[in-house]
């Protein structure tokens, strides 16, 4: 008995003398106010930058660690090496002592420790239990990560004064000392929790206690767990370069090539996919794609969704393996919530992947459960599929009915959406269209007062491609007061918006829509009236003259400029077998834009594949009010994509099928009869 009271004394002497010299003691932070949380920490730089640590041990038992530091101390020792975690006392006592004595604390000490922890609701708040109590390099990682997490729920003003508050109290400063010199005792996912938990405060990256714990990250990343690496790869997310920080990523990627062979489970590996990140080399992610394909049998519902999103993160495209989730989602969606839903087709777009049967599948699922969605989801995921260029016919049939019944229940910022979707993927909604239109307008103007000059053009540019010309946004569009506000918009907007006032003043001219008082837009909005005009398209070429080549009577132009705006790729003008088929330009556009009734003009028109909504052949908004001012001019649209004309044996007959259908029919028809025969 007495032998150990002996060597308690003495440990607890040693202990003592070690926290007298171990760390000097440096002054507290200023009290000065702070206009920036960033700048409030610079105060920290005496700590955690630029002094040495001191101690009373002598340096020849450390070894020498390379250490990168803002403040040009290329090589320092890393002084919280293994020997703090015990002295040579505790070292030499027995391995049942030291654990009935370690267990013994732990219950004294941790229980009301982190009760108290529980209760503390701002980052001052453990601050303050920080001076009551001596936490141990578990609860400065608990502390850390509750000062962050009291944060989360705050709103911007209380947090910008709870953290400047935090960086003038005294303790922090003492706190990111024991931090610092913790560090190496730490379990690796609390090393990783306070590393996190610093960046997440506003510590200054090239503070010297961050750069401690992401050179402690290196040395213990072998003995990082999946959800350590995990914590560790979404603080590297917020972290600018460096060459710690390069080192540690390049380490990551190591490990988690080393473990790939182990993983048994998706999750696993999944976690692992996104650690690395889109940084990870392409040989790397390939190596990752074959073993999630063996692995497909294993995938469960939310396996297959998470997997989606995960590639999304990684920005790595394998369609192989995004046609296996799509089919597994497909075949599996009732149930699914809103937010993986959101989620998966956000990730799609991100990914530029398109799965028909997918698309259809969660269309259709939305459109049969409408009732359980709100305005908000609902227009978030007609949104999304805008952005996927897919049109959801469906669903986009029962949302104009739910709102031709309540228009009042959208906000401005709600049917600023809904004409954006309803325009660009240019659905038709038959025998509702003029009450949706009419319910659509009839909300907007309600808005006239509050709504942006931007807006309101934005508002009628889209009313316009649907066909629809409200008399009230007109006019309050085409004031002098609201196109003063144009003339000050900044210089990267201009195009679009000249764009968007061009598209309306051919529709006012062209569509001659019945309004009370006639209107035209002033040229000052249009900008230049002389549009480019690009160069000629090689392919489109070859297949004309390759198709046109024996027929005299037929005339071609290429790369034709209409109205000042539109580029036709190439015109041509033939006889018109029966003089009544000629088509006949509107009476609002005057006798010399009619063509002559000898002959008709066939504008080709060779637009990108995106121009189209996805899986169909119907046009989107733009390039639909294009065919639909063609043939006001008097012109027959014939559209060819860039992707049909790519292959060279296919393009001639393409071209002959559609601009001279009836000689492609003659041709053909012999054909068959000869092969029913």
């Amino acid at each position: 008995m007495s032998i150990w009271v002996t060597e308690e004394v003495m440990r607890w002497a040693l202990r003592f003398c070690n926290r007298r010299f171990l760390w000097r003691q440096h002054s507290v932070l200023k009290t000065a106010s702070i206009k920036d949380t960033s700048l409030a920490f610079q105060q920290l730089t005496h700590v955690c930058c630029t002094k040495k640590i001191q101690t009373g041990l002598t340096r020849s038992s450390f070894s020498p660690v390379r250490f990168y530091s803002p403040s040009k101390i290329h090589s320092d020792e890393l002084e919280e090496k293994k020997h703090l975690s015990s002295s040579p006392e505790e070292a030499s006592m027995p391995a049942e002592i030291q654990s009935a004595e370690t267990t013994s604390e732990q219950r004294q000490r941790r229980s009301p420790f982190l009760d108290h922890l529980q209760n503390c609701t701002s980052p001052s708040d453990v601050l303050d239990l920080t001076c009551q109590y001596a936490p141990s390099a578990g609860q400065i990682s608990n502390c850390l990560n509750r000062m962050w997490s009291t944060t989360k729920k705050m709103s911007d003003e209380q947090r910008h004064y709870e953290l400047q508050l935090m960086f003038e109290h005294p303790a922090f400063d003492r706190l990111l000392q024991k931090a610092m010199k913790s560090a190496w005792e730490m379990h690796s996912h609390h090393v990783a929790y306070s590393l996190l938990s610093m960046v997440k405060l506003g510590v200054p990256q090239e503070t010297r206690v961050v750069n401690t714990f992401l050179r402690t990250c290196q040395e213990k990343l072998n003995d990082f767990d999946e959800k350590s690496l995990s914590i560790l790869a979404s603080c590297l997310e917020h972290m600018e370069s460096s060459p710690n920080i390069g080192a540690l990523k390049h380490g990551m990627r190591l490990v988690v090539e080393a473990r790939l062979p182990g993983i048994k489970t998706v999750i696993a590996l999944q976690t692992m996919m996104r650690l690395l990140g889109k940084d990870a080399p392409l040989d790397l992610k390939r190596k990752l794609e074959r073993k999630a394909l063996s692995m497909t049998d294993q995938f469960s519902l939310p396996n297959t969704q998470y997997m989606i999103c995960t590639m999304a993160t990684m920005g790595f495209y394998s369609k192989p393996l995004l046609d296996v989730c799509s089919t597994k989602m497909t075949e599996n969606l009732h149930g699914v919530p809103f937010n993986r839903l959101y989620t998966v087709l956000r990730s799609c777009k991100e990914l530029r992947y398109r799965n028909l049967d997918m698309l259809i599948a969660i269309s259709d699922y939305i459109a049969s459960t409408q009732d359980i969605w709100t305005n908000k989801q609902l227009l978030l995921l007609l949104s999304v599929f805008e952005n996927l260029a897919f049109c959801p016919a469906a669903l986009m049939e029962g949302f104009a009915e739910k709102m031709i019944a309540n228009p009042d229940a959208l906000t401005l910022k709600d049917l600023l959406c809904v004409l954006k979707v309803y325009s660009s993927l240019n659905y038709d909604l038959q025998h509702h269209r003029q009450k949706f239109l009419d319910s659509l307008s009839q909300a907007l103007s309600s808005y006239l007062p509050k709504m942006s000059g931007f807006e309101l053009l934005k508002s009628v540019y889209c009313l316009c491609l649907l066909g629809h010309f409200p008399s009230a946004l007109l006019e309050k569009l085409l004031q002098s007061s609201t196109l003063e506000h144009f003339n000050s918009t900044p210089s990267n907007f201009h195009q679009n918006q000249e764009r968007m006032f061009k598209t309306v003043d051919l529709c006012l001219r062209l569509d001659c829509p019945p309004l009370t008082q006639h209107l035209t837009i002033p040229p000052s909005v249009l900008g230049d009236p002389n549009p480019s005009i690009p160069s000629v398209n090689p392919q489109l070429s070859l297949g004309l003259q390759s198709m046109l080549g024996d027929q005299a009577d037929t005339v071609t132009q290429e790369m034709v400029v209409v109205e000042n705006f539109y580029v036709i790729d190439a015109v041509i003008t033939k006889p018109v077998p029966n003089r009544t088929s000629v088509t006949e330009a509107s009476s609002c556009t005057g006798d010399n834009l009619s063509p002559a009734e000898s002959s008709q003009r066939i504008a080709v028109i060779c637009p990108p594949q995106s121009s189209f909504c996805y899986g169909t052949s119907n046009p989107r908004g733009p390039l639909a009010v294009k065919i639909r001012h063609l043939q006001i001019l008097g012109y027959i649209p014939v559209s060819v994509t860039e992707q049909e004309l790519q292959s060279e044996e296919m393009r001639t007959e393409l071209l002959r099928g559609r601009i001279f259908p009836e000689r492609h029919r003659s041709e053909t028809d012999p054909k068959m009869e000869h092969l029913a025969s």
